[in-house]
């Protein structure tokens, strides 16, 4: 998980202050050292560490608890109030043009993960019922226009590319060819460089002149820590960049660059990546990352995932299913694979309040027995798990690489998730987010 140290130790530091009896101005600012020794040595910027202590520290020694609120609790409200506001108070969602193309310029270091971002970014906005399309203007690193290429073509995005001429030749023509073809949305993914120098600045300003993109959008990679804040800091300051996406924020990231990026160039984080995956992108919200560091959960995030991964008219055959008691074997290995599409458990659990940061055991590889096994039975055993007899079981073992004993369990796991299936699709029906709330304890 993203930040699981700074987590642990600004939950630690917390714990320890608000454990107390009494919430005393001492207590508050013995609690407010070691929460500052968690944020500098989770990279944060030490101007932005020292100016966040003295806001934190301010409000909860001046600030009245409120009648409904345990110290302790008003101490948790105020950090993560502050947290939120340091990372940007709100989601910055992108702008469109208000011609029919729209166009984004994303610029950012070698080994940031900018082509890979920019098509995850034209697969993302493809599902808002956009439809992009990617220019390769990265004439320089091997093999780059290729790259843009494959995982276009992954995203289902067409690409544009003219080869090794001027990259500023390559993006005015990208235009009129994405005009010419009706899209309405046109991501240049351009050069990088192992550092910034002058040759790489021009050539960007060059682009940004002809082109004219909507919004400039740095790419910038969240495992390099405070470099990652020198870096936007640099960019901004030549091309005033419009936004920042964090790449491998789910990394042994220690959390410095989301939490300084905003505080020092006053732009906002608009993406994070998730993982390696294509679709392992979504929007930033600096409150929902608050609560995740403060073990505080991610419950709006996981329904809204848990929206797109459960199809309104699949769950609703799925309930008729339960209803007539009718769920097959078919019915367990779609729900699995819906389960995947979320993340897999562990990253279920860490949005759940209590559970984020927390070293809870959790193999995603479990699944993979279960589909294994499913897989080998036949269509008619998948419809009818009642047929299932001992030489069957031990067929469907041997041709699973499983045991009998496996094979048993699942059976037996099937049936208990009949009656767990009934609660679930009652609460989800209809696919609506505000419904699925209530399945995980929301209003």
């Amino acid at each position: 998980m993203a930040f699981e140290g700074l987590s642990e130790k600004l939950q630690g530091a917390l714990r320890k202050m608000t454990g107390r009896g009494k919430m005393t101005e001492q207590a508050v600012k013995e609690g407010m050292r070691e929460v500052r020794m968690a944020l500098l040595e989770a990279d944060v910027n030490y101007a932005v560490a020292k100016d966040f202590i003295k806001k934190v520290t301010e409000r909860c020694v001046g600030q009245e608890i409120l009648s409904s609120l345990t110290p302790a609790q008003q101490v948790i409200k105020i950090v993560n109030e502050e947290m939120t506001q340091l990372m940007g108070g709100s989601n910055a969602k992108l702008t469109y043009s208000s011609s029919p193309l729209t166009v984004y310029m994303l610029c950012g270091l070698q080994g940031a993960g900018k082509t890979t971002m920019a098509a995850k970014l034209a697969g993302y906005l493809a599902k808002q019922g956009k439809k992009p399309m990617l220019a390769a203007c990265d004439i320089y690193r091997p093999a780059a226009i290729k790259q843009l290429q494959v995982v276009g073509e992954q995203v289902k995005v067409p690409v544009f590319e003219k080869g090794t001429q001027d990259p500023v030749k390559t993006a005015k023509e990208a235009i009129e060819y994405a005009r010419y073809y009706q899209r309405d949305v046109l991501i240049i993914d351009t050069a990088g460089r192992l550092h910034i120098d002058t040759e790489l600045m021009d050539e960007l300003a060059r682009i940004k002149e002809n082109v004219k993109p909507q919004e400039i959008l740095l790419v910038v990679d969240a495992m390099t820590g405070q470099d990652a804040v020198n870096v936007a800091q640099s960019f901004n300051e030549k091309l005033s960049v419009d936004g920042v996406i964090l790449t491998k924020l789910d990394g042994d990231t220690r959390g410095g660059a989301a939490l300084s990026v905003r505080a020092v160039t006053g732009k906002p984080i608009k993406f994070s990546g998730i993982g390696e995956k294509l679709t392992e992108i979504e929007p930033f919200h600096p409150d929902r990352m608050a609560s995740r560091i403060l073990g505080m959960g991610d419950v709006l995030t996981l329904i809204e995932k848990s929206a797109e991964a459960f199809d309104e008219k699949e769950v609703d055959k799925l309930a008729r299913k339960v209803k007539t008691n009718d769920l097959t074997l078919e019915d367990f290995l779609e729900q699995m694979q819906s389960m995947k599409k979320m993340g897999g458990l562990k990253s279920m659990l860490d949005m759940l309040p209590g559970m984020a940061g927390k070293n809870v055991e959790i193999d995603d590889n479990a699944m993979k027995k279960p589909e294994a096994i499913i897989r080998s039975m036949t269509p008619k055993e998948r419809r009818n798990p009642g047929i299932l007899n001992a030489s069957r079981r031990k067929r469907i073992a041997a041709g699973s690489g499983t045991t009998v004993q496996d094979v048993n369990q699942l059976i037996r796991q099937f049936e208990q998730s009949r009656q767990m299936m009934k609660q679930m699709t009652s609460q989800m029906r209809g696919g609506k987010a505000s419904r699925m709330m209530k399945m995980f304890g929301g209003r």
